[in-house]
């Protein structure tokens, strides 16, 4: 499968100008021969919303995200929007649409609400994580930014069949590079859950500046070695094309069979246990 990471710039506010630049984009993969494209986390509003009046969301059957669906003909795209969702919730998504169709939608689970972040203000939390079927007969997961600080969230995706876990991310320089460095943190996340889930990791990060927020890019592919396949530069934005052999997850696992041993009536028991002790639920 061939893979295009967009790790695109953003104007905040300006949605019609970036799906336009999205288009483009998405024009330019396919005829480099792409069969999938990822763009970073509300790369079409932009993500400091809060700082902007008018009103952002989008419907995910909204002709405008299916205008740039079809321009990938039969690949697959996924877009990240502020979702106006069903009754009064307004979610973090991510859309994967395959062949012009939307095939699945993904809300932002796990919310930051700390320093410069404020997403549980304008924000519902997802309900569900599910993988969902893809192109060339595999299945897919999308955690979006945050989502993939939350181990059991990648956990759950491969049990549900992933082999190729999608990362959509609006990631920023921290404001403490003492102690917390965004990309070596990253890099630890994403090798970490390619190696002991034995899938790819695709992460797609933005560039560019808003108000206080720098964004770094280094958007990257990790087989399920571990490895870097593949890596955009940060600071720029960039089209980075990779091409990965799917059957390399299932040559991982059967060599080395960790994600079998998952044992879910034991956790299902243990979590049942933790949430009767007065766990978060």
């Amino acid at each position: 499968m061939r893979i295009t990471l967009a790790q695109v710039d953003v104007t905040l506010g300006g949605l019609d100008a970036n799906l336009q630049h999205a288009e483009h984009a998405v024009a330019d993969a396919v005829r480099d021969g792409s069969e999938l494209i990822v763009f970073p986390e509300l790369h079409l509003p932009g993500y400091s919303i809060g700082r902007i009046d008018e009103d952002l969301s989008l419907r995910a059957t909204d002709p405008r995200l299916q205008r740039v669906a079809r321009r990938a003909g039969e690949a697959g795209v996924v877009l990240g929007f502020v979702e106006d969702g069903p009754g009064v919730h307004t979610y973090n998504s991510a859309a994967y649409f395959q062949g012009g169709r939307l095939v699945h939608v993904h809300r932002k689970l796990y919310l930051p609400n700390y320093t410069v972040f404020e997403e549980r203000k304008h924000f519902t939390p997802g309900p569900s994580l599910r993988a969902f079927p893809a192109a060339e007969d595999t299945r897919m997961a999308i955690l979006v930014c945050n989502d993939a600080w939350q181990p059991q969230l990648a956990f759950l995706a491969t049990q549900d069949g992933a082999l190729v876990l999608l990362i959509p991310a609006s990631s920023a320089q921290s404001q403490f590079p003492q102690r917390y460095d965004s990309k070596s943190y990253w890099r630890d996340i994403t090798r970490f859950y390619a190696r002991m889930f034995q899938l790819f990791v695709v992460f797609v990060n933005r560039v560019g500046a808003e108000n206080d927020l720098h964004f770094w890019g280094g958007s990257h592919v990790v087989d399920p070695w571990g490895e870097i396949v593949a890596e955009a530069p940060e600071d720029v934005e960039q089209l980075v094309t990779v091409d990965i052999d799917l059957t390399d997850v299932r040559r991982r696992r059967r060599a080395i069979p960790l994600v079998k041993e998952a044992r879910l009536g034991l956790i299902n028991r243990e979590v049942h246990r933790l949430l009767d002790e007065g766990g978060d639920l």
